[in-house]
């Protein structure tokens, strides 16, 4: 059963190395992540989940010990999922971006408390398959915690990836209530199709948390909400 969850951003830019000198100007959203991490650690779950969007169509899984680097990013930065030993086992898949940020917010914060596995989730995977991807995560263990990883809009403002949306600051108001709320209704409600126009990669990932909270009774919490690169970053904690 889903214990507590942490919903977090998933922008490479959250490492400080590939920030560099603007690495300052999402220093509150990573003390949000940080505080959202201390709930899952806090809930002392079995299982930690930790999924994100993922270039492929449907679903990858990551073991514990999966590699992911930022050379990409253009930063000299490796991280591991969890435990795991060092060096790249053949036939290893990377992780994701998304999943790579996740893991980097992980180490930050010193986790070492229950196993970890990564779970990419392809962004056009529709939702009922979302939400029964999560009712089999929930099921994995007695306690199960989930880190969330996933972008809202990125069209709120000209120079944003997307450009200029006028539909984007609405679905982000209640992508940003939904998950302040743990409204899984709601969540499942967030048009797929308005998500990949408006470039939302949050979209799937949530809605596989949405399935996983079915069962549970869960509060939230909205601890972050701010579009610094016309990319909307929300974080919530679930508990």
């Amino acid at each position: 059963m889903l214990v507590a969850a942490a919903v977090c951003p998933c922008p490479p830019l959250l490492v400080p190395e590939v920030a560099a000198g603007a690495a300052p100007e999402l220093d509150a959203a990573r003390s949000a992540c940080a505080d959202a991490l201390g709930v899952l650690a806090a809930a002392r779950p079995d299982l930690l989940v930790v999924t994100g969007p993922a270039e492929q169509s449907g679903r990858g899984v990551f073991p514990q010990g999966s590699r992911g680097t930022f050379r990409g990013f253009g930063a000299e930065v490796e991280v591991r999922l969890g435990g795991g030993a060092a060096g790249a086992r053949a036939g290893e898949r990377e992780l994701p971006p998304s999943l790579a940020v996740g893991a980097w917010l992980l180490e930050r914060t010193g986790w070492s408390d229950a196993p970890i596995e990564g779970l990419g989730v392809g962004e056009p995977l529709e939702t009922e398959r979302c939400v029964r991807t999560g009712r089999e995560l929930a099921g994995r263990a007695a306690r199960v915690a989930m880190l969330v990883m996933g972008d809202a809009s990125a069209c709120r403002t000209l120079k944003a990836p997307g450009y200029l949306d006028e539909r984007a600051a609405p679905f982000d108001a209640e992508a940003a209530r939904a998950l302040g709320a743990a409204d899984i209704d709601a969540i499942k409600a967030l048009d797929a199709g308005l998500a990949h126009q408006l470039k939302a990669a949050g979209r799937a990932p949530w809605q596989v948390l949405a399935g996983a909270a079915e069962d549970a009774d869960l509060a939230g919490a909205l601890l972050y909400d701010d579009a610094p690169y016309g990319v909307c970053y929300l974080v919530a904690a679930w508990s």
